[in-house]
């Protein structure tokens, strides 16, 4: 496996940190083909931070944009047009973490949703989810989105407080792996996530990374 892809059911769930930790687990290059709002800064800063990678691991986005909103409309604001060629897998030597934007079918143009992204790069998916109220529905939609457009989807991984039901429930139905549940950190750091990490996400075995 050279690259996974790390998407969420909404924006602001917390899979950057599920990013971070994923990277650094496997020692991977990081990348966000897209950043949306810099303000005070993007998320491959704080996948930086939070990761400890070195900077060559943490490869600038394709689009760096200032307004924080979905791609297409924050490229229509900042005066961007935003290209396939441009969104192309880089290059690496070893395993390459991307992360989306936002939810699977976030509009990146008119004509182009997060996920068709996804399965034009034809790799694998992890969903990050809430694990609270409304998070069955939006889990079990994401999912068909993806399988209806060929993605394969790893697993899921829950991040917030325990919620045994809802971590029962959606993997059942789905019929996907669930990797664990990533705890709300207080206070998070590089050490804390490391230490969440392996004491909470299970990956693959073949999730080696290197």
């Amino acid at each position: 496996m050279t690259a996974l892809i790390v998407t969420g059911t909404d924006t602001d769930i917390g899979k950057t940190v599920f990013a971070a930790g994923l990277a650094a687990t496997l020692g991977a290059y990081y990348w966000k083909p897209i950043q949306a709002g810099v303000d005070p800064q993007g998320d491959k800063e704080r996948v930086a931070t939070l990761s400890g990678l070195p900077p060559e691991r943490i490869l600038p986005e394709a689009y760096r944009l200032a307004t924080p909103a979905s791609p297409h409309l924050a490229a229509r604001i900042d005066g961007v047009d935003i290209s396939l060629d441009r969104l192309a897998l880089p290059r690496v030597d070893g395993p390459l973490v991307v992360e989306g934007a936002g939810g699977v079918l976030v509009p990146v143009s008119e004509s182009l949703l997060m996920a068709d992204l996804f399965a034009y790069w034809g790799q694998p998916a992890i969903l990050c989810a809430r694990t609270g109220l409304g998070t069955i529905n939006h889990s079990l939609l994401s999912i068909e989105a993806l399988r209806a457009r060929g993605v394969h989807v790893v697993g899921i991984a829950f991040i917030g407080d325990a919620h045994e039901e809802n971590e029962r429930i959606i993997p059942h139905i789905a019929g996907v792996p669930s990797l664990g549940r990533l705890p709300l950190l207080d206070p998070l750091d590089r050490d804390s996530l490391a230490a969440a990490f392996r004491a909470h996400i299970h990956l693959p075995d073949n999730f080696n990374g290197r």
